[in-house]
């Protein structure tokens, strides 16, 4: 197993905290589990908190500075956590997402937002949100496409995502941004960059009927799942709860169709909202 990653405490103050952390319960004397009783948390969640995969919250904050003697230093900083440019429900999240490893994610509805071209994301926000001001979009719409920017790197994370039909087939902002959307995520795959799979209607009942998953996974930590709903969302870090997750995403990726034939559906679907935008 690869020894805890080695954070730069000057990085961030999520960086510091977790270098801190790690610091002061290790002069304590005190194993991730035992600092975690206190707070009725897992062991698996210190070691992200000092990882830097979890952000510390201020009531854990608190506590820290009690059980470690430090003097309030946990509940200073921990206020530089507070902003972010994501909603709060999500915000955890996309800080664990920048620093997975690997991603898995089931899509039954959308393009996964890492995966969203700049129209495809305007219109799920102006659908969301529709009478938002326009510069508001404009800010929800930077900083998704600034999220999708851990893309960038030739190889980390893995990115597998498996798609239901669905996604293909709700057109969203028509038919040309379609085309164009899914034109996007067939150039990734090309290219190698990210592991795409569809799950046909044909398939009928299947173990993610009830919604969207994302796994994570990191170098340095225990795995994460993250669940969400409207304007609600979840991060998961119990063993037992991500392990069933885990087989969820198995069996849904079991019964999709192999990448090769993923990719061929995906760019034919293409071509038709590319045809069909020709006509008007």
């Amino acid at each position: 197993m690869p020894g805890p990653r080695k954070l730069d405490p000057s990085s961030s103050p999520r960086a510091l905290l977790g270098a801190e952390l790690r610091h002061r319960r290790e002069e304590a004397g005190l194993s991730q589990a035992e600092l975690g009783a206190p707070l009725f948390v897992s062991g698996s969640f210190i070691g992200q908190l000092e990882s830097g995969v979890r952000r510390m919250q201020m009531d854990q904050a608190e506590k820290f500075d009690e059980v470690l003697g430090a003097d309030g230093f946990f509940v200073r900083n921990c206020a530089a956590l507070k902003t972010s440019k994501y909603p709060e429900h999500f915000a955890e999240a996309a800080e664990a997402e920048a620093r997975a490893e690997a991603i898995r994610q089931y899509a039954p509805q959308l393009v996964p937002g890492l995966l969203q071209t700049e129209a495809y994301a305007r219109a799920v926000f102006r659908a969301y949100r529709p009478t938002a001001m326009e510069s508001a979009i404009d800010e929800l719409v930077t900083t998704r496409l600034e999220r999708a920017q851990i893309l960038a790197d030739p190889t980390s994370p893995l990115l597998w995502v498996v798609l239901d039909e669905a996604v293909l087939r709700r057109v969203v902002a028509g038919p040309e941004a379609m085309a164009a959307a899914l034109r996007h995520i067939s150039v990734l795959m090309r290219g190698h960059r990210i592991v795409a799979q569809v799950l046909p209607f044909t398939e009928g009942a299947h173990a993610a009927l009830t919604g969207p998953l994302k796994l994570m996974s990191f170098s340095d930590a225990p795995p994460l799942a993250y669940v969400d709903g409207l304007g609600i969302g979840r991060l998961e870090d119990d063993p037992a709860t991500v392990r069933q997750y885990e087989l969820t995403y198995d069996l849904v990726m079991a019964s999709a169709v192999s990448p090769a034939a993923s990719l061929a559906l995906i760019e034919s679907v293409a071509e038709e909202y590319e045809h069909e935008a020709e006509r008007f």
